[in-house]
């Protein structure tokens, strides 16, 4: 566990919390919570994870290779690869697992692209699959390929005076000695519409690390955000008629909530670094799933129902990037 967390443990902790009142509805069981990740709402394929990507110029002797039809321009390849596969230009080496199942699966991860096979089902029925659906592959392998771009242009570097986005405007992080230890707040009237940077004073030397200033800013921006959240959850739940019991902070890469019918919330804390519609949605997302634990069309209605403009905000959220804290 990263020092960072240790130290803002208690804004990641899962606590009660304050619920209005509405209809329960524990009659929904769910063996796990449904997640909101990055995916589009309507995504071809529910098992694609959109996230980091490797993508390589050479390296690929020694694969199998279909035959090429011009020049390649791009070669992807998961570095557990022992196939490869000619999809338009592109050149693909990607993972193979055999299970115990009925249909092929698809998965755009971290790493590449991985694909889960039927043990009876034939090397070339798999590539003629890969073939099949090589424009969902590629777009893929593609927008990861730019989103690493975006978080790499995106990576905080820690130092006295570091601007970081929240909620729509700037803060600015000074090291302040004699400010207080959990930081002091002040934000700017201009802060919305980033004309001018609210600043976190944080009790620390002028001589604090990037690790220190790091650290201390995180434990804040956990209290932020809770403080955030629950205020958006009190707004919207009884407004749609469900009641959550729960919240929990994340750090995940690229998961943005998760709910249980329970009324088990969680939310990722570096949502805090997005327009606050955008937080909205979020947070309308997972209270739906406390009515309908799928993503059925009368799950959407009800997401629609709060905010008619839910695509817009989703494709916000996956446009834009939050800012990288660590090297992890």
């Amino acid at each position: 566990m990263r020092p960072l967390l240790q130290l803002a443990l208690d804004f990641f902790a899962p606590v009660s919390e304050p619920a209005a009142d509405a209809p329960d509805s524990r009659n929904i069981e769910l063996k796990r919570p449904l997640a909101l990740t990055d995916k589009a709402p309507l995504a071809p394929e529910k098992i694609a994870k959109e996230r980091d990507f490797r993508c390589v110029q050479d390296g690929t002797a020694g694969l199998q290779t279909p035959p090429a039809a011009g020049p390649v321009s791009v070669v992807f390849r998961h570095p557990l690869a022992r196939r490869e596969v000619r999809l338009g230009h592109a050149l693909v080496g990607y993972a193979l697992a055999r299970a115990r199942r009925r249909t092929i699966g698809f998965t755009v991860g971290a790493e590449g692209l991985a694909v889960r096979a039927p043990n009876h089902v034939s090397l070339s029925a798999i590539d003629a699959a890969l073939q099949e659906k090589a424009g969902w592959i590629l777009r893929k392998l593609v927008e990861t390929r730019e989103r690493a771009g975006r978080q790499e242009a995106a990576r905080i570097v820690w130092c006295d005076g570091v601007l970081l986005p929240l909620v729509g405007g700037l803060l600015r992080v000074r090291a302040v000695q004699g400010a207080p230890r959990v930081g002091l707040y002040l934000q700017s009237a201009e802060a919305s519409d980033g004309a001018q940077p609210s600043e976190l004073h944080l009790g620390l030397p002028a001589t604090a690390s990037a690790d220190q200033l790091r650290e201390a800013t995180a434990a804040w921006l956990g209290g932020y955000a809770r403080q955030h959240f629950v205020q958006r959850l009190n707004y919207f739940a009884p407004r749609m008629g469900v009641r959550w019991q729960r919240l929990a902070l994340t750090n995940a890469r690229t998961r943005w909530g998760s709910a249980r019918s329970d009324g088990s919330i969680r939310l990722n804390w570096r949502l805090m670094h997005f327009a606050p519609e955008v937080i909205d949605y979020v947070v309308v997302h997972e209270l739906a799933h406390l009515r309908f634990m799928d993503h059925s069309p009368q799950f959407w209605a009800t997401v629609e129902a709060e905010l008619p403009d839910y695509r817009a905000l989703w494709a916000q959220l996956k446009a834009e990037t939050s800012p990288v804290w660590w090297d992890d």
